[in-house]
């Protein structure tokens, strides 16, 4: 049964308000980052004090308004009611390293999915206070503008977003090659450091395509529905329609999108457990889109 216009425009004012109240927690830990905690979850990748104070506002604001709900975040796994056929993926900040270094290129990301899939987005960026969202089959916008995919046709005079793996059991030759393949063939590549904010360039038209190895759900799923929304692409690097569940992601308005898929498609990842490890292996926690049994 499709969720009805109006809930699904009520979630995104939830999304949005909570979104807003957690840049508020963002800029005013941003005024004075040498009094950020900071610690390691992973080899390369981080936490603040500003993600966790952001996420428990989210976290907060959406339960209050819908407490038979589930969520997803970044930082405190999965929590709300296990049975729920909503849930909503959140990641803070979505480009801490960035936030931690003073670059002014990090979001908020919020998406709820129905049944594992994605029916609301909101994405802000904080520094450009700039408003992204979109609802399942009610188009995306940018603020308050209507947004579309770029018309560009050509991959020569395409602008192609990225990511450099940076986890374990990353195929880094792999991606290399692609890389070289991508960046032969078009205008130019660029590697800000936010993946939802990446994929939400991609469908307000500053990006042609978009391609990641190893995402999380937090990272692409808000971004995704935004693609999709606003008339672009997105896959996982085969074709296929795993690309939240997988987070190996190929996304771009229809035709840059068909010419991108083969330079980066034959991209291998191999489970962390297999992959090379210089010393001894990082926590990991195993997470889900799908409803619990």
């Amino acid at each position: 049964m499709p969720t009805p216009t109006s809930s699904l425009q009520a979630f995104v004012a939830t999304a949005t308000k909570a979104a807003r109240m957690a840049a508020r927690e963002i800029n005013r830990a941003a005024e004075d980052r040498d009094l950020l905690e900071i610690s390691d979850k992973a080899a390369n990748d981080f936490v603040t004090s500003a993600d966790k104070a952001a996420e428990a506002v989210i976290i907060r604001e959406l339960m209050s308004a819908y407490p038979h709900h589930a969520v997803l975040s970044e930082e405190a796994g999965r929590t709300g009611d296990s049975k729920s056929d909503y849930l909503w993926i959140i990641d803070p900040i979505d480009g801490t390293t960035n936030f931690i270094h003073g670059l002014p290129q990090y979001c908020v990301s919020i998406a709820l999915t129905f049944r594992g899939e994605p029916i609301v987005a909101v994405i802000y960026d904080v520094a450009k206070n700039e408003l992204f969202t979109a609802a399942k089959g009610q188009g995306a916008k940018l603020d308050d503008r209507r947004i579309r995919v770029s018309e560009t046709d050509e991959m020569r005079r395409s602008l192609i977003g990225t990511g450099f793996p940076f986890r374990r059991g990353c195929d880094f030759d792999g991606y290399l090659a692609g890389f070289r393949r991508v960046a032969e063939r078009s205008a130019g590549i660029r590697r800000p450091g936010s993946a939802a904010l990446d994929l939400a360039w991609v469908a307000c038209g500053r990006y042609d395509g978009f391609w990641e190895l190893k995402l999380n759900p937090w990272d692409i799923c808000a971004g995704g529905l935004l693609v999709l929304e606003a008339g672009g692409l997105i896959t996982d690097l085969e074709g296929g329609e795993n690309w939240l569940e997988s987070g190996n992601v190929c996304a771009g308005n229809p035709k840059i999108f068909a010419q991108l898929l083969p330079l980066v498609g034959t991209i291998k990842t191999e489970p962390e457990e297999n992959a090379a490890k210089p010393e001894a292996k990082a926590p990991r926690r195993t997470l889900s889109t799908k409803k619990s049994e």
